[in-house]
């Protein structure tokens, strides 16, 4: 543990609060905004004809799907980064 090498410093000594950071939340809204820019494409291919409902309805599914586990994937590569369980010790 840390008391037994005392050249080791903790990651963080401040004690924390349960709120939650900011950038989570602005990449959050970011995955968001994403996903309705691209719902609001498929509702303007189906408004002009471009688009058949069926198809537009398996567009909202496989928009919704992977706009979602791409947020998951991002949200889990900023978690690992946030406060990482190993810190580097570094020698003298």
């Amino acid at each position: 543990g840390s008391a037994s090498n005392p050249r080791h410093k903790p990651y963080c000594t401040k004690t924390s609060t349960m709120n939650v950071p900011g950038p989570l939340i602005a990449g959050t809204i970011a995955y968001l905004v994403l996903a309705g820019v691209l719902i609001a494409i498929i509702f303007g291919a189906m408004a002009t004809g471009n688009m058949t409902k069926d198809n537009a309805a398996i567009g909202h599914v496989v928009v919704t799907v992977a706009v979602f586990f791409m947020w998951l994937f991002w949200l889990s590569a900023w978690l690992h980064q946030w406060h990482p369980l190993i810190a580097p010790i570094y020698a003298d």
